[in-house]
């Protein structure tokens, strides 16, 4: 009874706060924003920095907004956020004909209205097979990527999230070496978070933003009355943190708000700083829809590419609207994107219905084995349901003050629901057990401790809520690119979370399964420190498994279970150790994603100024079948086409390669030359013809193309579809 009536005293005073903070908040904008209602949040785009100076170069921002206002105080009021550090550009509240006018400036690249976009969030290395590193009174007797590394001591990871729980154990820096010297990133201070006990070597980075989020909620006070449990800081009162490295540095930006998203004005300030910061790799748990999201001028796409530009890999979610085809968010070629696969292990649990029904579940529920009453809660804010004491049945996330007075929730969905880790069940299992509440006077269930099981027969698959392709926007560059464990996983939990166990909950998602990539690539970047994004993903995509640990193939979820296929899993799932020696990678530079843009229709002058020097595209525009990713998409087959493809050797040197063909059924996968000799470092090209015997327009089909030296076996993935055109 105390324990729940402490949590409703906290709900109170959080949503307290809460609206404090808000008021305060609107207050500051409202000022800012002068007494005109008709302002919304516009990011005005300039591309590559003009000044090495951040300060010049907010300066130049602010001279902007000066023509568009009476006063050069109304100028420096109306800006939220000058970027200034990895790009030029600024985040200001303007009319529409002022943001119009703006647009018109000659050094204006783009003018984007602020958006909200949504979040998307052990045994898993196990299943990676990422071998641990060794005792210290045996120090070689366990070689791998860990132990080469050292667990990752030296790579700083930047989350772009909701925050963290700095409390939490994942967080302990007991052990841990000076911070890097490169780091330059602060621990701001915040409500309930103090920088200088909570941050240390581990959690080397901890900021907030949140003016682009106030910005767009102004007079909307139906948040305040209804959401609650945020802070004025880094701290996320759900306070999740998953994945990476075990040594890694941890660097936190908050960009996204539990009770609105993730507003596109913060993130690209979070990867401004981000980039001035110095981290290593970005993961970035966050998407918007598509296609209308997808332009190369969009959302966060160009923050991401002036990031990966500049030698940092952008590790993004490929959505949870699967398992429809063309869903796949995060498409631009410098993302890399990532899927999500079962675990092999699962945490079941037997709930046992008063009349001896039997269920399997999964939860955290330790025991001992309780049995209650059991009620259905209509809508998540059914008050008319007495659940003090009692088990209850939602197929909807339940909010904070509907679950506290329960001695249990058994949430029934097929979706991931990275905020709410009860009891897990299926729809169908959710569905017999309401037919039970339904059809009895007074129903109980009884749910039993859960224990765990690995291995067979629970193998990894791709999930059904994993968003799929094939690219609605660039159907040529295939996503997602990988895929990792994103459902049920262990992740550490604020105390403030009542369905956590002792500071962990499971929690599911390609949010989940993003941390798990990025934590691989720091790895990745402390062992081969030259290496670019792009290799990185070349290393990732060509080495990953295609089959479970026993030698079973790798299926997909939907209506019914398939093989998986590249637009389930991209290239397959993550191979940490053999990705740290791939053999060979498929490189890419600045001019590699210039011609992306090239062939995607952007402009001379668009391009230039988004580089931040002279650039013209060839005519006619390269194809874009030619950019060097680790894939092979034809989208439109007629009859012939021919492509090519470059392999740098990260190797031996006099490494020699033959090509193994696996071509989609009805076409004709041709390579020359078919063997390649490599020296050290060397560079090497290669051409495809592809050719197709359907008659007809088909949908996609898979095949495969690997360089193998009789160790490495550099396997990209290939997707052809037959589109015949008319022609007069």
């Amino acid at each position: 009874m105390e324990n729940s009536l402490s949590s409703h005293r906290l709900v109170l005073l959080l949503s307290f706060s809460l609206v404090l903070f808000l008021n305060t908040e609107l207050s500051s904008l409202a000022s800012a924003g002068g007494t005109n209602k008709n302002t919304k949040v516009y990011i005005v785009y300039l591309g590559e920095r003009e000044h090495d100076d951040p300060e010049l170069v907010t300066a130049s921002h602010h001279q902007m907004l000066e023509s568009l206002h009476e006063s050069k105080e109304e100028a420096h009021n109306s800006m939220i956020y000058s970027y200034q550090h990895g790009f030029s550009g600024f985040a200001a509240l303007l009319t529409s004909s002022q943001a119009k006018k703006i647009s018109e400036h000659p050094s204006v690249i783009h003018v984007i209205p602020n958006r909200i976009l949504k979040l998307k969030t052990t045994r898993t290395w196990d299943l990676l097979s990422l071998s641990q590193v060794p005792t210290s009174s045996s120090p070689s007797s366990v070689k791998g990527l860990l132990n080469e590394t050292n667990m990752g001591s030296d790579a700083i990871i930047g989350l772009l999230d909701t925050g963290i729980w700095p409390e939490s154990e994942v967080f302990n820096d007991q052990g841990f070496g000076p911070i890097p010297k490169r780091w330059r990133g602060k621990c701001e201070s915040g409500e309930d978070f103090n920088a200088t006990v909570h941050c240390n070597k581990k959690l080397i980075g901890a900021k907030y933003y949140q003016k682009g989020m106030m910005a767009e909620i102004r007079g909307k006070r139906k948040y305040m009355a209804t959401e609650s449990r945020e802070f004025k800081s880094n701290r996320d009162a759900i306070g999740t943190v998953r994945g990476g490295a075990p040594r890694a540095r941890i660097a936190s930006y908050k960009v996204c708000w539990h009770f609105i998203g993730c507003s596109v004005a913060d993130m690209w300030k979070a990867y401004d700083d981000a980039i001035h910061d110095g981290v290593d790799v970005l993961s970035v748990s966050i998407g918007g829809r598509v296609p209308e999201d997808s332009e190369v001028d969009q959302v966060a796409y160009v923050a991401a590419f002036h990031a990966v530009a500049k030698g940092i890999p952008v590790v993004a979610a490929a959505g949870n609207d699967g398992p429809g085809a063309q869903k796949v968010v995060n498409v631009a070629p410098w993302f890399l994107t990532v899927a999500a696969t079962t675990l092999d292990r699962s945490f079941p649990t037997k709930i046992t219905l008063g009349n001896n029904q039997t269920f399997y579940a999964e939860s955290l529920f330790t025991g001992p084995d309780i049995t209650t009453g059991l009620a259905y809660l209509e809508l998540p804010s059914d008050n008319s349901t007495d659940v003090k004491g009692k088990t209850i049945l939602v197929f909807d996330k339940p909010f904070l003050e509907e679950s506290v007075a329960a001695a249990a929730v058994i949430l029934a969905q097929n979706v991931p629901d990275e905020k709410y880790p009860y009891i897990l069940t299926s729809y169908e299992h959710g569905a017999d057990i309401l037919q039970y509440i339904r059809t009895t006077r007074s129903p109980t269930v009884r749910i039993s401790a859960a224990t765990t099981l690995t291995g067979p027969p629970a193998a990894a698959k791709v999930v059904a809520f994993s968003s799929r392709g094939p690219n609605s926007v660039s159907p040529a560059i295939l996503k997602p690119d990988i895929a990792a464990p994103g459902v049920n996983i262990l992740a550490a939990l604020s105390p403030l979370y009542p369905s956590g166990h002792k500071g962990f909950g499971l929690l599911s998602g390609t949010s989940m399964s993003t941390p798990v990539v990025s934590g691989i690539i720091a790895l990745l970047k402390c062992l081969h420190p030259d290496w670019s994004p792009a290799a990185i993903r070349s290393a990732l995509v060509t080495t990953a498994w295609r089959t479970s640990k026993s030698g079973e193939p790798i299926f997909a979820e939907g209506s019914s279970e398939k093989l998986a296929d590249p637009f389930d899993y991209g290239g397959g799932l993550v191979n940490p150790e053999s990705a740290a020696d791939p053999g060979l990678v498929y490189d890419m530079g600045i001019e590699d994603y210039v011609s992306y843009m090239c062939s995607a229709g952007y402009n001379d002058t668009s391009i230039s100024r988004v580089l931040g020097k002279k650039t013209n595209c060839p005519s006619p525009a390269p194809s874009i079948l030619d950019i060097n990713l680790p894939s092979i998409t034809i989208p439109n087959l007629d009859q012939e086409v021919t492509l090519t493809r470059t392999l740098t050797n990260v190797g031996p040197n006099n490494s020699v390669y033959q090509a193994v063909i696996e071509s989609p059924l009805g076409v004709t996968l041709t390579v020359y030359p078919t063997t390649l000799v490599f020296g050290s470092g060397e560079v090497l090209s290669y051409a495809v013809t592809a050719k197709t015997s359907h008659k007809v327009n088909t949908g996609y089909f898979f095949g495969s193309l690997t360089w193998t030296d009789g160790v490495h076996d550099v396997r990209i993935p290939v997707s052809v579809q037959t589109k015949i055109m008319n022609k007069p």
